[in-house]
């Protein structure tokens, strides 16, 4: 007995190890599965799944894992079933340059979802791309990932043509948050902070540029470390300024204690900040929030009708997470790798190729479909072709939609 089981599971390893030598193909077999498929699929997850920001990367990682079950459930792909592999990059760029690695070098994996930070992005691209790896991030809204570092004088040149994303940029959220506050709010004199990572600094440059085009002042720019959690020299410099709102470019994390601190002072003006700080945990960490806001890219997915069954079956999957800002987009990401692959394999006969990364590259490139959160198609630099933000307002101990639109330049 105990020769012929060595035989049997040698005869395994042989096989998984020739599967594996298919280069793209990479799937192991697996009959009887809800998908009726034999190739296996991954598509990975980059996010930060501990930490502070973890609450946004849970909501990205479950809702990827719905997508994917759904997918083998209906047999979306035929021949071929989906499985999921999540890595935590703890929001830092270092730890995201490591998962990408690992992805590429499994080549089950086609297609990868994430990251959520625009400076963990950074770390990321070049090897993706070397690897014809497709990246599509329902987060990401740094304006230079995709129109190169030049964007802002008109030269835009597309850096990789693997990465793609969900979410609008901060060349369009900035100065929608900032005609928001002059136009509509009347807030005509600007504090501006922020914490000096790729995402905080630039989406700050683009609110600043547009609120002094519109004839706002900003009466006192700081910037902090996005871990401070001590901010009362700030406070401080605010008080002494006059502002009649504080911008702040970075996420919840900071945020939260900055405006908490700032109500403790007596400055009792609203902070505003983009879709960093757009999260339940903001409202967790300042019990003084209330009349806060914060822009999010798209429409608020609770008003989509498109969106309904995505909401009724992420909370009937059980998830102990809230899918949170990015959950509509993380699904929309993970179902444009999905039918990219469908795209790839009907266009092989059934079977993936042996150069299917590339392959899906090309696809997702080209697809159209309705999504969650509306339209989703991308641009020649890779970019959503959705342009539509929302303002929120921390209301009655939530946020509330304040104000939806698309943006138009001044």
């Amino acid at each position: 007995m105990r020769n012929r089981a060595t035989l049997a599971v040698s005869i395994a390893v042989i096989g998984a190890l020739s599967l594996t030598a298919c280069g793209s193909r990479g799937g192991s077999k697996s009959g009887g599965d809800n998908a009726g498929g034999s190739t296996t699929v991954t598509i990975g997850v980059d996010a930060p799944l501990t930490g502070d920001l973890s609450a946004l990367g849970l909501g990205i990682k479950n809702s990827v894992d719905l997508a994917i079950k759904q997918a083998n459930d209906n047999n979306e792909v035929p021949g071929v079933k989906f499985k999921i592999q999540a890595l935590d990059d703890t929001a830092k760029p270092a730890p995201g340059q490591q998962n990408a690695t690992q992805l590429v070098a499994d080549k089950s994996v086609l297609g990868v979802v994430g990251p959520l930070n625009s400076s963990v992005a950074q770390s990321m691209q070049q090897i993706f791309n070397d690897a014809h790896l497709t990246e599509v991030s329902p987060a990401n809204t740094g304006v230079a990932l995709t129109q190169g570092e030049a964007w802002a004088s008109g030269k835009k040149v597309r850096p990789f043509a693997s990465y793609f994303r969900t979410a609008t940029t901060d060349a369009v959220q900035g100065p929608f948050a900032a005609q928001y506050l002059f136009n509509t709010a009347s807030k005509k004199k600007v504090f501006l902070i922020d914490d000096q990572k790729t995402y905080g600094a630039g989406l700050a440059a683009t609110f600043k540029g547009e609120f002094t085009k519109l004839g706002g002042q900003i009466v006192g720019e700081e910037h902090v470390n996005p871990d401070d959690r001590d901010f009362n020299a700030i406070v401080t410099k605010v008080k002494a300024a006059g502002a009649d709102a504080v911008y702040y470019g970075g996420e919840y994390p900071a945020a939260g204690p900055l405006s908490q601190q700032l109500k403790d002072a007596g400055v009792a003006i609203p902070l505003m900040g983009g879709d960093g700080i757009q999260s339940g945990d903001f409202i967790k960490l300042n019990t003084k929030s209330a009349g806060d806001l914060a822009t999010a890219v798209g429409l608020p997915v609770e008003s989509l009708p498109s969106a309904a069954k995505f909401i009724a079956d992420y909370k009937a999957a059980g998830y102990k997470d809230a899918y949170e800002t990015y959950g509509g987009y993380s699904y929309d990401s993970a179902r444009a790798i999905i039918l990219g692959v469908k795209a790839v394999v009907q266009a092989n006969n059934g079977k993936l190729p042996d150069d299917a990364r590339a392959k899906v590259v090309d696809a997702v490139q080209k697809i159209s479909f309705d999504g969650v959160t509306g339209k989703v198609s991308f641009d020649e630099f890779g970019d959503t072709t959705n342009k539509q933000l929302t303002v929120y307002v921390v209301k009655d101990g939530k946020w509330a939609v304040e104000k939806s639109g698309t943006f138009t330049a001044s």
